[in-house]
């Protein structure tokens, strides 16, 4: 498979556990992490649970204002929870969405500790089926986002194991709404995903989900039913000392018909300085077979990898 500028590719996950077509299915994924940075990744064995996952998302936001608001942000120092249309921005726009906020949970960190430690933390659960359910989605997701990211090490000739130090302590998981509106606008507006290493997004049929490509050129992540789509995250870029490069992407308003996305955003460890990233970056970045042209450009990885853009 040869991925082209205006396509997306579509990456078979059951097809990567089979010995016979593993090899074949390693090329297709390095192909797509380099020159793409975004892949539908089809066959995983969740597209039961994803499906309930989009019941419980479209319920939670039909909860009474006062059931969400009692979830609100802005009770967590972990940012973890209810926010409402407009109260973020992107690309210096208003986003129009409403979005709930959860995380592998955490113990309480230490008030005197390092003050990044209170991106981790406890969530806000509007009932205890939905963080039943949140709980069992994010243990799933990770333990898909670790093989897939094992999996990524292998098509880029590295040892599975190769980005495992890079992994942290709390992933992210977003139910979103985005609600219809009078004139196509942002819903989200472009960025890079930061303080992850992938994203994993189930979208629903609406639509609105666009990529830059190479070639400077939006173009459509049309939904495939059952599928998740899957970015390279600035994490993972500062990981590979920039060879294999964070995607920018945006979302439309849908127009007359709400969309509903569930984005998981596979943690990366907060303990790392930069120094180490970099440290250890240089040396994978030295292991991966790939031109020098390719090597010259990715030297510095800048530091904007920790942003506040969980946005997909």
């Amino acid at each position: 498979m040869t991925t082209t500028s205006q396509s997306i590719p579509v990456i078979d996950f059951g097809r990567l556990q089979n010995e016979a077509t593993k090899a074949q299915g390693l090329e297709e994924l390095r192909d797509a992490i380099f020159n793409v940075g975004f892949l539908y990744l089809v066959n995983t064995g969740l597209e039961p649970m994803i499906e309930d996952a989009h019941k419980f998302t479209r319920d939670i936001f039909e909860l009474p204002v006062l059931d969400k608001a009692s979830c609100h942000m802005s009770n967590s120092p972990s940012f973890l929870g209810y926010s409402g249309l407009r109260e973020e921005t992107t690309d210096k726009k208003l986003d129009i969405r409403e979005q709930f906020d959860f995380g592998t949970e955490v113990a309480s960190q230490d008030p005197g500790g390092e003050p990044w430690r209170k991106l981790e933390g406890t969530g806000q659960y509007p009932s205890t089926e939905v963080k039943a359910f949140v709980t069992s989605y994010i243990a799933a997701m990770t333990r898909l986002s670790t093989k897939f990211l094992h999996l990524v090490a292998e098509c880029l000739s590295l040892p599975p194991t190769t980005f495992d130090d890079f992994i942290g302590n709390m992933s992210r998981l977003k139910f979103v709404k985005y609600p219809p509106s009078q004139s196509s606008g942002q819903g989200v507006g472009a960025h890079k995903d930061s303080l992850s290493l992938f994203t994993f997004l189930s979208q629903d049929q609406v639509g609105g989900l666009q990529v830059l490509n190479k070639s400077g050129e939006w173009i459509d992540a049309t939904p495939i039913a059952g599928s998740l789509v899957v970015n390279i995250a600035q994490g993972f870029e500062a990981a590979t000392g920039g060879l294999c490069s964070a995607t920018t992407h945006r979302v439309e308003s849908p127009t007359n018909i709400t969309r509903y996305s569930i984005p998981f955003f596979q943690a990366i460890n907060l303990d790392l300085s930069f120094d180490e990233i970099k440290l250890s970056a240089t040396k994978i970045r030295d292991e991966i077979p790939v031109s020098d042209n390719g090597k010259k450009r990715a030297v510095d990885v800048p530091s904007d990898i920790i942003s506040p853009y969980f946005s997909t």
